[in-house]
Parts: structure tokens; C-alpha cells; sequence
């Protein structure tokens, strides 16, 4: 066969397989826990999605390093449309400034942004027993007796890691790092009172929150007040100016994919994102929808970007 008619066939091949697109179920690859607060948030849309597409989408958590294993796993994937990634801005805007050895793919070349799915609200949470009602309490002790208080995260990289160093950087004070193989259980020693402080998304607060009460909320990590929790202080109020802590999901494709196929599913989640009582289930699991299109994704990643590299380097916290 000559090889421009071969080259034709080639390509009307993939014009139609992209017109068919998808023919089979797409995986997303999520580099964090199962249960997350994140492994929620994408197990809700991509649940909608795969009505709206007619296939299965079928998501595989593959954690590990804060998520760079995941992340670079699914950076070298087929860009065919039917593996997507579902990432958070502490593996796409923190991570690779922090972890430069480890992190093989470039954030804005070799991801292309589908849609913002949920932000995952984050407070800074003491046990129920503890003598600290507000952030100055913590501050005021942390000052008076530097790593005295123990603060509990899911591990080196993880998002309470990351909020809670920006906390030290920006009030001089110095907290005692133990991280566990997971947020989860990092959250159960919170309440358990193995830790004294712990920045905590709201989904993982929710089992030890009234009715429980083992675990209280002194303020919220965002640059805005809570909408759980209006009447709950900021940080940023409480003494820190200009502190905010925020966590986003959203869903990517592989660079590389066909604009049709990234059309298909862009087109899939913003519908995802619109359907009624979305924001409604979102909340019930401690999240809160933030349904973001890929212009304004990427924006918010630039954003993000550069404030964490002053934020990493001030705080020396790059390791090679």
C-alpha cells in the first residue's frame, strides 16, 4: 500500500473513532486516597458523567509521595481520551516546587484542564478537650513553648502539611510535625487527643463533629468566611492577615488528546456540573462545589503557582 494512502486511511480511522468516542469505559486516575475528601468529590461528577457519555468512568486511586506517583503515571498515559486525571492543586501548584527530583511532568504542559469540580474546605481543628478556643490561643502557647504541640497530617506533602507550614511561615512559631500514611488517620488521632492541632477538610471533620463532638473547629482556613459555618472566624481574622488555605479538585485530559474527544468531555462535565441538587449532595459530604470552565482553571493554577513558590521558598521547604 502507498504510503499516503495509507496515511489517509490512518487518519479517517481516528476521525472515526474519535466520532464514536468513547467506545469503551475511561478511567480517571486519582493519585490520592479512596474516601478522600477529593476520591469523594470526583466519584459524585464522573458518577454523572458516565450517564451523560453513555460508558463507564471508572476511577483508580493511585496514591503515593503526596501524589506524585499517580501524577506521573498518569502524565505518561495514551492520549486517547480513556485515561483523564482528576488533581489537586497541592500535586499540580505545591508539590513540584517542593519535590523538584521526584516530579516528572510539567503542571501546565502535559495536562489539559476539562473543568473545577469542588473546593474542600479546610479549618483548623483542636480536640474537643483542648484548652485553645481561638487561633491566638494556639499561636499565643506555640510562642511560649516552640515545638510543644504536635500537629497531625496525612503525610509529608499533603494538604494539612502544606497548610499548616504556610501557618508557621506566616506567625514565626514552630508546631511538631507527625505525619501517618493517610489523612484518615491523622484525623482519628485529632479526635482521639494523640495530637493537639490539625488542619482538617471539613469531610474529614464531619464523623467527629456534633453529634460526636470530639473534634472542634476554631476557624477556617479560607480567605472567606465558611458557608458550613458563617459565624466561624478565618484565620486570616484571627490574627494571621492574609492567610488562605484553599483546596480545589478538577479534572484533566492528557496532553496530546484530540481536540473532539476534549471537547466530548468538556461538554460532559459542564453538564455534570449543572445538574440540580449537585451542590446539595457535594455539601452533605463537607464539600462545596466550585464549578470552574478551563480558562478560569488555569488562571486559578497560575495564580496558585506563583504563591506557593514564595511560600516553599521562604519557608525553605524544596527538597531535590
Amino acid at each position: 500500500m502507498r504510503p499516503l494512502l495509507f496515511a489517509l486511511l490512518l487518519a479517517a480511522g481516528c476521525v472515526r473513532a474519535q466520532e464514536h468516542y468513547p467506545s469503551k469505559p475511561i478511567q480517571v486516575l486519582l493519585p490520592l486516597q479512596a474516601a478522600s475528601a477529593s476520591d469523594i468529590a470526583v466519584r459524585i461528577v464522573t458518577e454523572r458523567m458516565a450517564e451523560l457519555l453513555g460508558q463507564g468512568v471508572v476511577v483508580e486511586n493511585v496514591s503515593g509521595v503526596g501524589g506524585l506517583i499517580g501524577t506521573n503515571r498518569v502524565a505518561a498515559a495514551r492520549a486517547d481520551g480513556y485515561t483523564l486525571a482528576a488533581l489537586n492543586n497541592s500535586i499540580l501548584t505545591i508539590l513540584p516546587h517542593m519535590q523538584k527530583g521526584q516530579t516528572k511532568f510539567d503542571s501546565f504542559a502535559d495536562f489539559v484542564p476539562l473543568r473545577g469540580i469542588a473546593n474542600i474546605p479546610t479549618y483548623l481543628g483542636v480536640p474537643k478537650d483542648s484548652p485553645f478556643q481561638t487561633v491566638q490561643d494556639v499561636i499565643n502557647h506555640a510562642r511560649a513553648k516552640p515545638g510543644d504541640l504536635n500537629y497531625s497530617t496525612g503525610g509529608p506533602g499533603s494538604p494539612q502539611h502544606l497548610a499548616t507550614e504556610m501557618f508557621q511561615h506566616m506567625t514565626g512559631v514552630k508546631l511538631t510535625h507527625v505525619p501517618y500514611k493517610g489523612a484518615t488517620a491523622a484525623a482519628a488521632d485529632l479526635a482521639a487527643g494523640r495530637v493537639q492541632v490539625m488542619f482538617i477538610s471539613h469531610s474529614l471533620a464531619l464523623p467527629y463533629l456534633p453529634p460526636s463532638e470530639r473534634v472542634r473547629l476554631i476557624a477556617f482556613a479560607g480567605a472567606e468566611r465558611s458557608k458550613a459555618y458563617p459565624s466561624l472566624v478565618t484565620v486570616s481574622e484571627s490574627g494571621v492577615p492574609g492567610y488562605d488555605y484553599s483546596s480545589w479538585i478538577a479534572l484533566f485530559a492528557v496532553k496530546g488528546t484530540a481536540p473532539e474527544v476534549v471537547s466530548k468531555l468538556r461538554n460532559a462535565a459542564a453538564q455534570a456540573m449543572a445538574t440540580p441538587g449537585l451542590p446539595e449532595r457535594l455539601a452533605k459530604s463537607g464539600l462545596e462545589i466550585w464549578d470552574q470552565p478551563p480558562e478560569r482553571l488555569t488562571a486559578v493554577m497560575r495564580e496558585d503557582w506563583a504563591r506557593w513558590d514564595k511560600v516553599v521558598r521562604a519557608a525553605k521547604l524544596a527538597t531535590e
